[in-house]
């Protein structure tokens, strides 16, 4: 047992040390050493769990998709409409990318060319953003004449771009932006101006992770 947590901590350690490298310095430059030096692990011990560089970085990927859906959980729960769950998800997570190196390495690794396959938060992050504009569509929440289609693009465009821009500047990835955002997106995807959040919620709500 004893044995089993120590491997369970090694590959855990791992996988958040791979997970700061690569969002550093990209999947290619990121190397097998300096993810065991940065874990404080032998590099036996990381091909003990891992049998090569891709095999970690879509384990990466795995756990950052893990972490993005069960914050789009708690974000969904507490809004009181669709589009307002839209713009808590989206803002909690354009904040996850700053704070949690896993969510952040995980778009750096779905969005590098060097990779064949991979995007799996790429893939999440579509899907999710489809499923709440659907439900905002059913709900009556969306205006007749915007296609379901093309504001999931643009959301989804959206955000990936701003995680690309914060690359060198951090602004792009704060709640002030994602609050601008939403203000200019909103009164052109709501029926009506009653469902658009007052400029004090949008962003991340106080109190939600």
């Amino acid at each position: 047992m004893v044995m089993q947590v120590r491997a369970a901590r090694t590959r855990q350690a791992l996988i958040v040390a791979a997970a700061e490298v690569f969002a550093d310095e990209g999947y290619v430059r990121a190397s097998l050493p300096l993810i065991c030096k940065r874990a404080g692990v032998s590099s036996g011990a990381l091909h003990f769990h891992f049998a090569s560089k891709d095999a970690l970085a879509r384990q990466v990927e795995s756990a950052a998709v893990d972490a993005a859906e069960k914050l789009a959980e708690r974000y969904r729960a507490a809004a009181g409409t669709a589009l307002q769950s839209m713009v808590d998800v989206t803002s909690g997570l354009m904040l996850a990318m700053v704070s949690d190196p896993v969510v952040r390495a995980g778009f750096r690794l779905s969005g590098d060319p060097s990779r064949k396959g991979g995007a799996e938060l790429f893939q999440w992050w579509h899907a999710s953003v489809r499923e709440l504009v659907l439900r905002a569509r059913d709900a009556g929440e969306l205006a007749q004449d915007v296609s379901p289609e093309d504001a999931v693009a643009a959301i989804v465009a959206a955000t990936v771009g701003f995680e690309a821009l914060a690359g060198w500047d951090k602004d792009w990835l704060s709640t002030e932006r994602a609050a601008r955002f939403w203000e200019f997106v909103l009164p052109r995807m709501a029926v009506s101006p009653e469902l658009i959040p007052d400029g004090t919620s949008l962003g991340v709500k106080e109190g939600l992770p």
